[in-house]
């Protein structure tokens, strides 16, 4: 079985993310001796929010046209409202999301992050939850929705809220330790032209 500090996280996000939904799994994973690669559509530093106020910037390893899910273990979608209402309607992103999903890799998405979920159609059929306002959009979706700090159906994880952040990335370093067979994912100078 693969170990946390053999993994490779994605973490995509742009202006507008929840501060600790991102920094919260982020550092856990650091912690844990993973790498951890934050993609957004631009590389300069992206501002997050605390609630509504101004939080913390980061500046993004990668631009989201470099991210390719093959050089990955999992992804992670934080929450905050303007950061995925802004992302799902970027097709590319979408299509990340759904890639991540359909291949079996953990897919970690929380707060109002399971939008993208809705959006690249991988909730059908599934459980899952979210924060309390979009929770309607995931029914519409084709989820079931139950309301539980951390939620785990096959590859997805799903999550309420920054109260959440501990058990919501304890659940995906369970898929990712847990996965039956190793993604493959390479570092970008070990992918295959």
């Amino acid at each position: 079985m693969p170990k946390i500090s053999d993994a490779r996280v994605l973490i995509v996000a742009t202006d507008g993310f929840e501060e600790s939904e991102l920094f919260g799994p982020r550092e856990i994973l650091l912690g844990r001796s993973a790498e951890v690669v934050l993609a957004s559509p631009e590389l300069k530093p992206i501002q997050a929010t605390v609630h509504d106020d101004p939080g913390k910037t980061i500046r993004p390893d990668i631009t989201l046209d470099q991210a390719r899910v093959e050089d990955f273990d999992a992804l992670i979608l934080p929450g905050g409202v303007r950061k995925p209402d802004h992302l799902r309607t970027d097709k590319a992103v979408v299509k990340l999301v759904r890639d991540f999903a359909e291949k079996g890799k953990p897919v970690g998405a929380i707060c109002h992050g399971p939008w993208l979920l809705v959006e690249a159609d991988v909730l059908r059929g599934r459980t899952a939850t979210s924060w309390p306002s979009i929770r309607t959009d995931l029914k519409n979706a084709g989820a079931n929705v139950i309301d539980e700090a951390a939620v785990t159906d096959g590859n997805l994880v799903t999550s309420r809220n920054p109260d959440d952040v501990p058990a919501f990335t304890e659940a995906l370093i369970s898929l990712v330790e847990h996965a039956p067979v190793r993604s493959g994912a390479r570092k970008p100078s070990e992918a295959v032209a």
